[in-house]
């Protein structure tokens, strides 16, 4: 969809005010743009894989929104015009420049990143390298990622990805060197772009499933997929949820929450889980690939995911299979430890790499 665009060049100060007027009077998808440090607190709780770019901090912001018609666009262009007169009598707001555009947001998005993300070597043998540019210093027997579209979480850069990934090679090559036979089945919950999926196959593995809840992100995958010459009979990706009864506070009283987390996290989990902690994820719909058990499960999430996650996910592993999880920032790690033992899982490895933990189980049972 072809949205109209309104940006607003404005000051630091009066950011909030022109959010919160752009709000109050139906635009949509409001952003902020400046320059202002980020605070050492703020950059070990941020979960993103694209380069973070930052310039002078002159004082200087942009306030955009996406708006629907171009009428709408046009009669909010002149309210916040007039509000900004009014705000400059108390505090500085720019200059006041507002500009009109059509933005075709995913397209833009697939455009521009692409200027930040370069070719580079994860581990001694193993390389991502996106399909617009090659790494100048490929050797003979390098693994190589190649990536094509990153629409959904999931270049390979952040910590997350790259514990996953060690993890992975380690687990798939011990389950190889076991078995001599085909490489072990894997099942990726959370897919994002299949860069874990794809270094799964690339690694060894005999079949992989990647699921996500956003369709955005599975067509992403299928894209990077096809990139690397890999076929649906390797490697398939689907839509789905394996949480899709777990719900936001609002939608629940505080006897409700109780008895949820008694009845689908799991008897015996003892870590206080609120349910704002529980996570909204009914978007995505019943997977369509049917469901089976895997010798390995990856869930690169967030630790309030797979908190939950601890409760259902052995359904899909096999007897001794390893549950690999990420995406867990170091102040959490005992609750998502504690949430796996309480599921019946044994803690076999723990992984650190700057603020971010890889755990990696087995069932214990």
């Amino acid at each position: 969809m072809i949205w109209k665009k309104l940006t607003i060049e404005t000051s630091v100060e009066a950011v909030d005010l022109i959010s919160e007027f752009l709000n109050e009077n139906g635009a949509e998808g409001v952003l902020i743009e400046d320059n202002v440090p980020l605070t050492d607190d703020e950059l070990k709780e941020m979960y993103v894989d694209v380069p973070l770019m930052a310039g002078e901090d002159d004082g200087s912001a942009k306030v955009s929104c996406f708006i629907r018609t171009e009428e709408d666009a046009l009669r909010i262009k002149d309210l916040v015009l007039e509000e900004m007169n009014r705000l400059e009598e108390f505090l500085p707001v720019g200059n006041k420049n507002i500009m009109l555009t059509d933005t075709t947001d995913d397209t833009t998005w697939n455009d521009n990143w692409k200027q930040y993300y370069k070719p580079f070597r994860l581990y001694d043998n193993l390389v991502i390298e996106p399909v617009w540019e090659e790494y100048p210093d490929k050797k003979s027997d390098d693994k190589v990622i190649k990536i094509e579209s990153v629409m959904a979480f999931g270049t390979g850069t952040h910590e997350t990805t790259k514990l996953c990934l060690g993890q992975l090679d380690k687990y798939i090559s011990e389950y190889v060197q076991k078995n001599g036979s085909e490489g072990p089945s894997v099942f990726d919950i959370g897919c994002g772009s299949g860069i874990l999926s794809i270094a799964a196959v690339i690694m060894g593995a005999g079949y992989v499933h990647g699921l996500d809840i956003d369709p955005q992100a599975v067509d992403s995958s299928k894209i990077n997929a096809e990139a690397n010459g890999l076929s649906s009979d390797r490697i398939d990706f689907s839509c789905g949820n394996l949480l899709s009864k777990n719900f936001i506070a609002e939608k629940m009283s505080d006897e409700e929450a109780e008895a949820y987390k008694k009845g689908s996290l799991g008897s015996g989990i003892s870590t206080p889980l609120t349910p704002a902690e529980m996570v909204d994820l009914s978007l995505g719909g019943e997977d369509s690939i049917p469901a089976r058990q895997y010798d390995i499960v990856v869930a690169n999430i967030l630790a309030d995911v797979i908190i939950p996650l601890s409760g259902v996910v052995r359904d899909y592993l096999k007897d001794g299979g390893i549950f690999i999880t990420s995406g867990i920032i170091e102040d959490r790690e005992d609750d998502v430890k504690e949430a796996l033992t309480s599921n019946g899982f044994k803690i076999l490895d723990t992984v650190h790499m700057n603020e971010w933990v890889s755990i990696v189980c087995t069932d214990s049972m």
